[in-house]
């Protein structure tokens, strides 16, 4: 018997990303978005969901993109991280995918710089994937905050407000 990988399959901008179906909670549309002041600017804001409050990412900001696309095939992957809830929009969400383990190669040494949430590269029907570690994505972007401080401590309260994990 082969081992399979299943992956929930999204894109953002012109690429197809994938994580573990184990590391989603649920999949939403986008609802409206309440702003957080002093928020790092790819950090969208917060959702009320079903009672709780889930910090939102935009992935194409995240990514260094600074083109935002807004339509009705958007969606908010909701992930849980540190015990905490955090959205991320992408451009849209595909069904889940069955990989074999034998289609799926471990990232190459360029990916090891800058956001190092590649987890490896998987090969679906003449296409490539991306996959992504979640928890590295949101784990850094609180580190890479909190090292951009301009002195004055605002670097840390801009990442206590967009850190999923921090209390």
């Amino acid at each position: 018997m082969t081992r399979e990988h299943h992956i929930v399959g999204f894109q953002v901008g012109r690429e197809t990303y994938g994580v573990t179906i184990t590391s989603l909670q649920e999949i939403v549309r986008v609802p409206e978005i309440t702003a957080v002041p002093d928020a790092p600017d790819y950090m969208e804001g917060v959702i009320n969901l079903r009672g709780k409050i889930v910090s939102v990412i935009d992935l194409r900001k995240r990514f260094g993109d600074k083109t935002t696309k807004s339509s009705r095939r958007n969606r908010i992957l909701v992930v849980e991280h540190q015990g905490r809830l955090c959205g991320l929009i992408v451009d849209s969400a595909s069904e889940v995918l069955k990989i074999p383990a034998s289609d799926v190669e471990p990232s190459a040494e360029v990916f090891h710089e800058g956001l190092n949430s590649v987890t490896g590269l998987a090969k679906h029907e003449g296409r490539l994937i991306v996959l992504l570690d979640m928890d590295k994505l949101l784990e850094l972007k609180g580190q890479r905050q909190q090292g951009s401080g301009d002195g004055n401590g605002s670097g840390e309260t801009r990442a206590a407000a967009a850190a999923p994990g921090t209390p």
